[in-house]
């Protein structure tokens, strides 16, 4: 049983950083690929950061240039580094995992991961 737990979140003002971890636990030797997404109260989940089949990373446009995204797998840890928060980048933000295909990952949009943690707030204040 994959767990998935979200670290980091917090209240910044504009302009502001912070930087998300997402620690995996369970089913170590097993590869997964790690990705954030995001929602806000009465919205649907959305996809922020994952990477592609080639090991790209792929990001929302709407944080390109602000937001990256690295995975460390000696560590089973992803991060998510946010800068130039803006107050529509806040949120729940949620760590997905899903299993690597071979060495890659899946081709799969983050919202359809099978393995979620419980959140992180981010609030971004103006």
């Amino acid at each position: 049983q994959v767990q998935l737990v979200e670290s980091g979140g917090g209240s910044v003002q504009v302009g502001g950083s912070l930087r998300l971890s997402c620690a995996r636990s369970g089913d170590t030797g097993t590869r997964y690929c790690l990705g954030w997404a995001r929602q806000v109260s009465g919205n649907e989940r959305e996809g922020v950061a994952r990477f592609g089949v080639d090991g790209a990373r792929l990001l929302l446009g709407s944080v390109k240039g602000r937001f990256t995204f690295d995975q460390d797998d000696a560590k089973n840890t992803a991060y998510l580094q946010m800068d130039d928060l803006k107050p529509e980048d806040t949120a729940m933000y949620y760590c997905a995992a899903v299993r690597r295909d071979g060495s890659t990952c899946p081709i799969l949009k983050v919202v359809d991961f099978p393995y979620w943690g419980q959140g992180t707030q981010v609030t971004v204040s103006s």
